[in-house]
């Protein structure tokens, strides 16, 4: 070996030493701090709910409960039908989830696939859905809903979270990014839009409706202003809103890990649901994004 060769040994150990360094530090540090960012609230808020009242309430840090205990979990049931709410959550969320993702994809199936006047204008009215926040229609959609007997039941839940902008957006974009020549050869073939839509395009975009179904799922069941401002019977409240049942009174400090405990039962089914289907959310969004 040439004594140029042994000395490039060394240079290449160093700049692939930068290169790991680099990477760690463009990418990885940035990751585990985000990681960390969203996951500590969370985990602080199970630690919380183990806890009895005076480590949760205390000027001491107190991180790991001396004595873990489901106290908590225990007396939110006793305050709380968390089985009768669970079920008004599934209720709304099932339902409304799935008449959103039939229309986001027949939407965005016309949108692209069918020709029709004023496309691109029905699609900007649908961008612009997107940067309306629901607050601004809030007093509109109580007076309908009330004026249609909908106050404190399913269908006015329901009803005027129907539209889904983001999920409508989405698919249209990935139906862009399909060869025509999918829908043509049915065509062709005498096949309707409903046998192209669902027997065609539907299949090969699995992974984009699989994402804009977890999404609506996701909204659907954290979802809050609305159902608290249609309800004020306990038994038609969702899960969200019957948290504010778990009352807490200003120096009563018994109540918080109660709060958190209810806190986490919210959020359980979420988590469970975004473990089976997050390996579809990077490829639904990718596709989704690429034309």
């Amino acid at each position: 070996m040439t004594a140029i060769a042994q000395r490039s040994i060394p240079v290449r150990r160093r700049m692939s030493g930068r290169r790991i360094a680099a990477d760690v530090l463009a990418g990885y540090l940035p990751l585990v701090a985000a990681t960390l960012l969203i996951a500590l609230p969370l985990i602080w808020m199970i630690l919380g709910s183990l806890k009895s009242p005076s480590e949760v309430v205390t000027q001491d840090l107190v991180i790991l409960p001396a004595n873990p205990s489901l106290d908590a979990y225990t007396r939110a049931s006793d305050q709380v039908d968390f089985p009768h709410l669970f079920l008004n959550s599934a209720i709304v969320t099932v339902v409304g989830s799935a008449i959103k993702l039939l229309l986001a994809l027949t939407t965005a199936y016309g949108l692209v696939f069918v020709r029709f006047p004023f496309k691109t204008v029905i699609f900007g009215a649908i961008l612009v859905a997107l940067m309306v926040p629901e607050q601004v229609s809030l007093i509109p959609n109580y007076t309908l809903i009330a004026s249609m007997g909908g106050i404190n039941t399913y269908w006015g839940i329901i009803l005027p979270g129907l539209g889904t902008a983001f999920g409508t957006f989405l698919l249209r974009q990935h139906f862009l990014s399909l060869p025509k020549e999918l829908t043509e050869a049915a065509e062709m073939d005498g096949a309707g839009h409903f046998t192209r839509l669902f027997r065609i395009i539907a299949p090969v975009s699995t992974p984009t409706i699989a994402t804009v179904a977890l999404v609506t799922v996701v909204n659907e069941w954290n979802a809050y202003f609305w159902p608290l401002v249609i309800t004020n019977s306990p038994g038609m409240m969702t899960l969200p809103v019957g948290l504010t049942l778990l009352k807490n009174t200003e120096g009563d400090v018994s109540a918080y890990p109660v709060l958190m405990a209810g806190a986490v039962v919210v959020i359980i089914p979420v988590l469970i649901l975004f473990a089976f289907l997050q390996r579809y959310i990077v490829s639904g969004l990718t596709q989704g994004a690429v034309r």
